[in-house]
């Protein structure tokens, strides 16, 4: 697991301009989390456990290794990007079991590439992009 951080105020607020038309009930990426995988094979059984837990509820699933995907929109990169609901005892006393938050699983090999630099180049290639 890398921890990653909550997604920032400002890019959430242009990716609501720039993605959603100002739908806030689009934006699902706020709090998220990374999973590195040395394997293909590891990274597809967490996503099988992932898709039988009983307590989560997955809503939606972007598959960035499918052979259809255009892996150039985003530069080369693929992950499998997970959109779940966590409903346990715990979140249902929270009153957060309905909160949406983002699971992303890559490969070592693509995790690398999320360098500083690297990033930097992926924030200019979206912002040129207008994404």
């Amino acid at each position: 697991v890398k921890w990653a951080s909550i997604k920032g105020a400002t890019r959430a607020i242009e990716k609501l301009q720039r993605s959603y038309n100002n739908d806030v009930s689009r934006l699902v990426d706020v709090v998220r989390q990374q999973i590195v995988f040395s394997s293909l094979d590891d990274l597809c059984n967490c996503l099988s456990i992932i898709s039988s837990g009983s307590e989560s509820r997955n809503l939606r699933m972007k598959n960035r290794f499918a052979l259809n995907f255009d892996a150039d929109s985003m530069g080369g990169y693929r992950d499998v990007a997970v959109n779940l609901v966590i409903e346990t005892q715990e979140t249902l006393l929270l009153g957060v079991s309905g909160h949406v938050c983002e699971l992303q699983l890559l490969l070592q090999q693509f995790y690398a590439c999320k360098s500083d630099d690297g990033h930097k180049r992926y924030v200019e290639y979206r912002n040129k992009r207008a994404e």
